[in-house]
């Protein structure tokens, strides 16, 4: 936990350190993401005023997984601050023993486990006018290629930062 705690606050004094650019409604946030698996802390740094890295570092139940995404932003329904995202990326983790439910049944598994597999994203994101704040729901489809295959559809729910 001393160690999770250094990074993120390590994490958190580099990024506000960094410039905020103009073009878009924020450079980079911070924030937490709660999904259909996996909970924990996410990052997202805008390139350009459409397209973005994100960052998520999933924490489960027996296990961690960390997932990159490269996203495209544009407006959503003429609606000021909006934007519809849609992207593609990866997820490497592992897991411990136990059991999980996954779309459709249960499994128990008797060891550690590698996840490794693709993802895509689509959402739209709400940035607030007047604060540092940004909402994001969003569906995560990916394909578990070490412990499958098989595909999975998790929901997220994102709260950011932003700068």
């Amino acid at each position: 936990m001393k160690k999770f705690t250094f990074v993120a606050v390590l994490l958190t004094s580099f990024l506000l350190l960094a410039n905020r650019s103009h073009a878009q409604d924020y450079k980079t946030a911070v924030g937490i993401k709660f999904g259909g698996y996996e909970n924990g802390p996410s990052i997202k740094y805008f390139m350009n005023s459409n397209t973005a890295l994100e960052g998520i570092l999933g924490i489960r139940n027996h296990g961690l997984v960390v997932t990159g995404l490269y996203e495209i932003h544009q407006p959503a329904f003429n609606t000021p601050k909006l934007k519809f995202y849609y992207g593609f990326g990866a997820h490497v983790g592992a897991v411990g023993s136990g059991i999980y439910k996954r779309f459709g049944d249960d499994n128990y598994y008797s060891d550690s486990r590698v996840l490794l597999g693709a993802d895509a994203v689509l959402g739209l994101e709400y940035k607030l006018p007047d604060a540092p704040i940004a909402f994001s729901l969003d569906l995560n489809p990916r394909v578990e290629l070490a412990t499958g295959p098989f595909f999975d559809l998790a929901p997220g729910l994102g709260l950011k930062y932003t700068f």
